[in-house]
């Protein structure tokens, strides 16, 4: 699957897939992530709960 992370700072969503979640995460959890560019743009990977 994937999602979206809306960053606190109120910057554009990212991208991200299942296979960048480092913890299983939910609806309105905070994470931590890094940022990767990939095929089609800007992707989120190593997230994990903050």
């Amino acid at each position: 699957g994937f999602g979206f992370i809306t960053p606190t700072d109120g910057g554009q969503d990212v991208f991200v897939h299942s296979s960048g979640l480092i913890n299983h995460v939910r609806e309105n959890d905070t994470v931590t992530f890094d940022l990767e560019n990939g095929k089609k743009g800007i992707n989120a990977v190593n997230v994990r709960i903050a």
